[in-house]
């Protein structure tokens, strides 16, 4: 079938759509930003109808510069950022500003809720504050009246697809996310649900992220001058959609983004949990495959609030870093708290051993080892749940710097695979999804690797002068959050 295929990313600063050609070929790309709203320490809210307004502004921008090629369109796929509570009365209408991911008000409701059903061996995962479930315990204990009033949950990509199709569906791999799914099983667990007052006809119907969910509304294809029915992929959480695009569908394949967060990510060929050190174990959004994630809050961060304290360009920084021989200061990157392997949102970044000889090097060289290290933590927490990573792709804005990733490489042992020129992020694997599911082709035919510009493999002796800088490090954490 002949046609383009639209990728749409819902991000927490803004939404970003892709525009591709049936050889999947970019054709174009828009940009809108969103903003978030803070008003309480500790809160993160967005208003749900911030991202339709965006999504309008991309796609009408597409219309305008490449009116003949979006009139082609056959398929639209969904990214988007996980675990947003988006609150709907009985006429689809937020109730309240959906509380995002990085929403931390919600720690008392998650140790009463593990007290009341098996999250862990059901759901998979440890309950966070960052899930959606104890962001609905909190409303009900808080906000009574609006918890009354809810008809249905949605994620923030599925209230986007309210929109373009006039149907409540999630897919599996975002929902994984909720901590309401029976993860193994990949369905709604009504265990789960009670456990927060909550029942199935709340929660939308579920697909496939290969699969449709269902068409884009006449009145919008007209706006938009589309000719023909455009099929609505079920799409998928961020990062499985980005793990669609850079290929990583096949068990032992995955990537370790360095971005403001950093994630590493393996495709695994079944449900494999670890909760005993916080790795994130859903299913993927390709077909009868999961994926295993180790998290970690502040990995560019890091860098970031570096830059901002000594007034230098990251950039330059990495760069300094890189070069500098490290050793007298260790860092804890734990600025925001930490994910994979503590599950400490108290926790705190530390700067160690620092003298009247530290410059702003050895700052940075600290913050690019500390950084490598909490990724080398996530590892070990994938190979104790049994996963052992094959091909890594390395992405993200932090991937630009080689110094960096030969760190993250030595300490790790992973060899990173740089991708070749292109976008291969959850835009991308979100136009992917939406071509499988217009298309009916094989996810693993078009969720393919892309070629690599270059490999970076470990170096045994800068493993081994690292190796003691490790164990510092790792007896750190302990020593301050005993």
């Amino acid at each position: 079938m002949t046609g383009t295929y639209l990728g749409l990313d819902i991000g927490t600063s803004g939404v970003k759509a892709l525009l591709i050609g049936t050889d999947q070929t970019p054709i174009a790309e828009a940009h809108a930003s969103l903003d978030v709203s803070r008003p309480h320490p500790g809160w993160s809210e967005q208003d749900p109808d911030d991202w339709v307004r965006a999504v309008e502004a991309v796609i009408d921008h597409l219309a305008t510069s490449h009116p003949s090629q979006l009139a082609a369109l056959r398929g639209i796929g969904l990214s988007g950022q996980q675990h947003g509570a988006t609150l709907l009365d009985a006429a689809d209408r937020p109730l309240r500003p959906a509380i995002l991911w990085n929403d931390g008000r919600s720690s008392a409701e998650c140790r009463a809720l593990a007290a009341r059903a098996d999250f862990l061996g059901i759901g998979g995962n440890l309950v966070m504050p960052g899930f959606t479930a104890p962001k609905l315990e909190w409303v009900r204990m808080n906000e009574a009246d609006i918890f009354k009033k809810t008809a249905k949950v949605l994620l923030p990509k599925d209230y986007v697809r309210l929109f373009l199709i006039g149907d409540h569906v999630s897919e599996m791999s975002d929902a994984s996310g909720t901590h309401w799914l029976d993860v193994a099983n990949r369905r709604w667990s009504p265990d789960l649900l009670g456990a927060t007052h909550m029942t199935e006809d709340q929660m939308p119907r579920l697909v496939e992220g290969s699969a449709a969910s269902g068409d884009l509304r006449p009145a919008l294809a007209d706006r938009w001058g589309i000719g023909g029915t455009v099929t609505v992929a079920g799409g998928g959480g961020d990062n499985a959609a980005a793990a669609c695009g850079v290929g990583a569908v096949s068990p032992g394949s995955g990537f370790l983004s360095l971005g403001t967060s950093g994630v590493l990510f393996v495709s695994t060929p079944g449900f494999a949990p670890n909760t005993g050190q916080a790795v994130h174990a859903f299913c993927h959004a390709v077909p009868d495959t999961w994926h295993q994630m180790g998290v970690i809050l502040s990995a560019t961060d890091s860098l970031n609030w570096l830059a901002r304290i000594t007034g230098r360009d990251p950039a330059a920084l990495a760069e300094q870093g890189s070069a500098a021989p490290g050793g007298q200061v260790t860092f804890l990157p734990y600025l925001s708290g930490e994910r994979t392997p503590h599950n400490n949102a108290n926790a705190r970044g530390t700067f160690d051993g620092l003298s009247q000889s530290s410059r702003v090097p050895d700052l940075a060289r600290a913050v690019l080892e500390g950084v490598a290290f909490a990724f080398a933590d996530c590892l070990d927490a994938l190979q104790d749940a049994g996963t052992e990573p094959a091909t890594i792709y390395a992405i993200g804005g932090g991937a630009r710097s080689r110094g960096w990733l030969q760190i993250i490489a030595d300490a790790t042992g992973l060899t990173l695979a740089l991708p070749d020129k292109g976008d291969f992020g959850g835009a991308l694997g979100a136009a992917r999804l939406g071509l499988i599911a217009a298309t009916g082709a094989a996810p693993h035919d078009i969720c393919t690797p892309p070629p690599v510009a270059a490999e970076i493999s470990p170096s045994q002796a800068s493993a081994d002068t690292l190796a003691p800088r490790r164990a510092r490090y790792r007896a750190l954490y302990p020593a301050l959050h005993g």
